[in-house]
């Protein structure tokens, strides 16, 4: 009979108790995305890893350290950064891409070029991180579209070499989060499933210092749209000038790290789905103590 059948795990007619509402719940473990720049120029490790055995060990390693994605990136994105074209991109991420997917790694691929993602993805990339949010290339949504890989949504308003010129917002939050929420809707318009998307309010990008601090202490609004939000802070200019010197001298980047983890810290508390860093042991360390002091609340 029914009634005499044990509860189990192997039961399809195990009797379950509701979970407790007043129970405390285990707090979201927000993702760490590693930074690696298979790039000559980029403006914290450019020419660090430009070699293959020297990228896929830096992968490796940030994986061992807590890393739950590896970004790998071919073109620099800094400010006044010159392009390079498609085929070069490829020539220098796609390898690196196949061997840490080969490792049985998560692997993003930061680009803007939809030829560039839709190579990467053949080599096993799960995510396309398009730091223009489908602006530079109308083919993204095509190729995220057909492969149901999930894609960053990034605030964006120019390449490079103008983006600085169009940092001009009545309201800095309000409207990165309406150009945000336009790209959503071009995104679902493509056919793009709505859970595959994430965003990024684009710390840096077309921002002066003052944008990105307002988007920093505002971050919960953009958490608020319903989507995974990243956060990508380290290492940025705007945490150079905060910290400068008497003489004005902003601190240089590679001693940028304790004010990266202050914002991590508080992209975790104001509810990010993940951050974006170069520095992923002491990120993963103080994801832990975040996380451990949540269950303690």
């Amino acid at each position: 009979m029914r009634g005499d059948r044990a509860p189990g795990p192997g039961n399809v007619d195990a009797v379950t108790t509701p979970p407790d509402p007043r129970a405390p719940q285990e707090p979201a473990r927000p993702e760490i995305m590693g930074v690696l720049n298979v790039t000559p120029d980029s403006f914290s490790d450019g020419g660090r890893y430009l070699d293959f055995g020297d990228a896929v060990a830096h992968g490796e390693q940030m994986a061992a350290e807590g890393a739950d994605i590896i970004d790998v990136g071919g073109e620099s994105t800094r400010p006044g950064a010159d392009r390079v074209d498609a085929a070069t991109e490829i020539a220098r991420v796609v390898d690196v891409v196949a061997a840490l997917s080969e490792r049985g790694l998560a692997v993003s691929i930061d680009t803007t070029r939809a030829a560039v993602a839709a190579a990467a993805v053949e080599a096993g990339a799960s995510v396309v991180n398009d730091v223009s949010g489908g602006l530079a290339d109308p083919d993204m949504a095509r190729v995220v579209a057909d492969t149901g890989v999930r894609w960053v949504l990034m605030h964006w308003r120019g390449h490079s070499a103008d983006m600085q010129r169009l940092q001009h917002y009545e309201n800095v939050v309000a409207d990165v989060k309406a150009e945000l929420e336009d790209r959503v809707e071009a995104a679902l318009d493509s056919g793009v499933d709505r859970s595959r998307l994430i965003l990024d309010p684009g710390l840096g990008f077309a921002k002066s210092a003052e944008h990105n601090w307002r988007l920093s202490a505002h971050l919960d609004e953009f958490v608020a749209l319903g989507y995974p939000v990243l956060f990508g802070s380290s290492r940025k200019s705007y945490l150079g000038k905060l910290l400068e010197d008497e003489s004005g001298k902003p601190r240089p980047v590679g001693q940028r790290e304790a004010a990266t983890l202050a914002t991590s810290l508080l992209a975790f508390e104001a509810g990010a789905w993940g951050v974006r860093v170069h520095d992923v042991a002491g990120t993963a360390d103080a994801r832990a103590v975040w996380l451990a002091t949540r269950r303690a609340r």
